[in-house]
């Protein structure tokens, strides 16, 4: 027995005569006629009694006829969920995420996409970089988010958005005063740099920022994110470059301030990464709502 003859089982039962539920059904009644008879004879019973009216169902009948409805109610579901799959509205998506990229951008962006895709749980997984490269290579995570990405052939990564920097100064710091810094500046002053991890990294960047400028820094602590940084720099343990994103936070004792030598290639990036050639439907979509996010800061 399959599908349709249960689809021509319920018409007849349904409408209580084979003329009518052929119409229904687009068919001549002699091949549902014969339907009907070849299901009762696999099962062994008689569905409906044949009266002049029509056809009248059974005990057998009616019960049957209930769990018909209910496996067509499970198959119209079961398509309906197949068809939200393919277009990427149900499963699961692995997310990797970091430090100062989950201050900003990616909650909004992890937002939009739980909005659209309600059908997709999605989980967060706190990763560094080559946590994630190692996790997308072993399929445990479908897309990961993350700065400064050296190019790998099995992974491909996209621009989200980039950021200019900002210092993160105590409130007392004489620098504090100042309503924008110079770079330059800081050769004097301790610097606190994040993370300790997933070289070549943000603190590569600031390194080389200071030798553009002709020293090097005065490392008072290297820590593991953007957080412990500004934390340290509001307890006065030296000052922290910053992502501006990292402005967000609202920490006692730390104000944040300009660099007024600012060069545009100081600028660092957000990028998302993903297994190169993975035409999952639910990441397709993801892939969609981060180049949406991307374009309406292009439009601010």
């Amino acid at each position: 027995m399959d599908f349709r003859q249960l689809r021509y089982f319920i018409a007849v039962a349904e409408e209580e005569n084979i003329g009518r539920a052929a119409k229904r059904l687009h068919i001549s009644q002699p091949p549902l006629t014969r339907q009907i008879k070849q299901i009762e004879d696999e099962l062994g019973v008689s569905l409906f009694t044949r009266t002049p009216r029509g056809m009248e169902l059974t005990d057998v009948g009616r019960l049957f006829l209930d769990e018909a409805r209910n496996i067509e109610i499970l198959f119209e579901q079961a398509t309906e969920r197949t068809l939200e799959a393919a277009q990427g509205r149900l499963g699961r998506l692995d997310v990797a995420i970091f430090g100062s990229g989950i201050i900003n951008a990616i909650p909004q962006i992890m937002l939009a996409f739980t909005e659209a895709y309600p059908g997709v749980k999605v989980h967060l997984h706190q990763m560094n970089k080559g946590e994630q490269i190692e996790a997308l290579r072993q399929r445990r995570i479908n897309v990961g988010f993350n700065r400064m990405l050296v190019p790998l052939p099995d992974i491909t990564s996209e621009l989200v958005l980039t950021e200019t920097l900002l210092l993160a100064v105590n409130e007392r710091h004489p620098l504090s005063r100042l309503d924008s810094i110079p770079f330059a500046a800081l050769k004097d002053h301790p610097l606190i740099l994040f993370p300790s991890v997933g070289r070549p990294n943000f603190i590569d960047k600031v390194i080389r920022i200071c030798g553009e400028l002709g020293f090097f820094p005065r490392i008072a602590q290297e820590v593991g994110d953007a957080v412990t940084g500004v934390a340290l720099a509001a307890a006065g343990f030296g000052i922290c470059v910053v992502p501006k994103s990292l402005t967000a936070l609202t920490l006692q004792g730390v104000v944040f301030r300009p660099i007024s030598d600012l060069r545009d290639h100081w600028a660092v990036d957000l990028s998302c990464i993903y297994r190169t050639g993975d035409e999952s439907p639910i990441l397709k979509a993801f892939l969609k709502t981060v180049r949406d996010y991307r374009d309406s800061l292009k439009a601010r």
